[in-house]
């Protein structure tokens, strides 16, 4: 263990995805000494993978990687040509002798908001209600400042969820703001307020239970992480709780008195109901917009940018591309209603999507 020998022409690269857990004698200096970070490519370095991927693949001329590479914050280089592979199994599917832009598209949806689920059996008024609940994370989220911008709404069931609202960030971030995450609470609260608003208090379902347990963690940061009350100041109150790994402790050393414990639970209640209070105020205000949103998403079952921009014009939304009036562009969506108490409504992809 006296190091490597510098003599020999050669050089030791090891690679690590928890370099937490490493054992310290290995970084000493003559050993693992040089750390160099590899983070998640930006738009620039996923638009140069993507076209690696692509040189062996038959690509339409409709296809245009720096609007891949955009629509794809946060993909690693494996997520990207996962994506480029699903785009050609599409392709492929249909007998298509190119790989199009829609294919692309349909792949993006496949990894960000999971597989389809036509299979399954839903009720018209389950399928009503997941309408305005999609319905209620977008139009809140149109109306928050500084929130990124609706992609797709859908009612087509993905994985466990039976709907999704899928919010696509334009430009790679690497911070948020105060009003940000206030912001993105307030989308995630929109699901159960739309219920609330629309079918009464007691017919609100157990399909938020994801977005509310994802609004209580940005809300609990906010105060004890991130130093975003005002109450409690920049001073952290939590312990990072890392994975019990290579023998590390399991145990736990309280470090807030109970005093302090109760004001961080008011100040995260505080933030919630404000937020709470703002989704219902949003909704209120635009009821008309989350009633035609709902209603299209009920006849079209999926819709885009088109007919969200239409909706906010007051318009009648147009049909979306491929949209068939004797029926629809697919089969109809169905699923089944989760068991009580469950989230088999919910499932939550890194943070843009909001699903039902």
């Amino acid at each position: 263990m006296d190091g490597f020998s510098g003599n020999e022409g050669v050089i030791v690269i090891a690679a690590t995805n928890r370099p937490d857990v490493l054992d310290p004698a290995l970084l000493r200096p003559g050993r693992f000494d040089r750390q160099v970070i590899v983070p998640l490519p930006d738009v620039r370095g996923r638009e140069q993978i993507v076209r690696v991927h692509m040189r062996r693949l038959p690509i339409g001329d409709d296809v245009r990687p720096e609007i891949i590479a955009r629509g794809t914050p946060g993909f690693s280089g494996a997520d990207l040509m996962n994506l480029v592979n699903e785009a050609a199994l599409i392709a492929a599917r249909k007998n298509s002798r190119v790989v199009a832009m829609t294919d692309f598209e349909k792949a993006k949806d496949k990894i960000l908001m999971g597989v389809e689920r036509r299979s399954m059996v839903m009720s018209d008024k389950e399928k009503l209600l997941t309408a305005y609940h999609e319905a209620g994370h977008a139009i809140v989220g149109l109306h928050v400042p500084d929130h990124d911008p609706v992609y797709k709404v859908s009612i087509i069931p993905r994985g466990r969820a039976l709907g999704v609202t899928m919010f696509l960030p334009e430009t790679d971030r690497y911070s948020y703001s105060k009003q940000r995450l206030d912001s993105q609470i307030c989308s995630l609260f929109g699901g159960r307020v739309a219920e609330e608003l629309v079918f009464g208090q007691d017919q609100v379902t157990t399909g938020a239970s994801n977005d509310i347990e994802r609004a209580t963690e940005i809300a609990r940061n906010m105060v004890t992480k991130w130093g975003l009350s005002d109450r409690l100041g920049p001073q952290a109150y939590s312990e990072e709780e890392g994975e019990v790994f290579l023998g590390h402790s399991v145990s736990r050393h309280k470090q807030v008195s109970d005093e302090t414990s109760h004001i961080i639970d008011e100040e995260v209640r505080n933030i919630i109901n404000r937020n709470y209070a703002a989704a219902q105020s949003i909704l209120t205000t635009h009821r008309a917009h989350l009633d035609m949103m709902a209603d299209a998403l009920v006849r079209y079952e999926t819709i885009g940018l088109d007919q969200i921009q239409d909706i906010l014009a007051g318009k009648s939304p147009r049909p979306p591309a491929g949209w068939d009036d004797s029926g629809s562009s697919g089969v109809p969506a169905t699923a089944a209603p989760a068991a009580p108490g469950g989230n088999a409504k919910e499932g939550t992809i890194g943070g843009p999507a909001s699903q039902h």
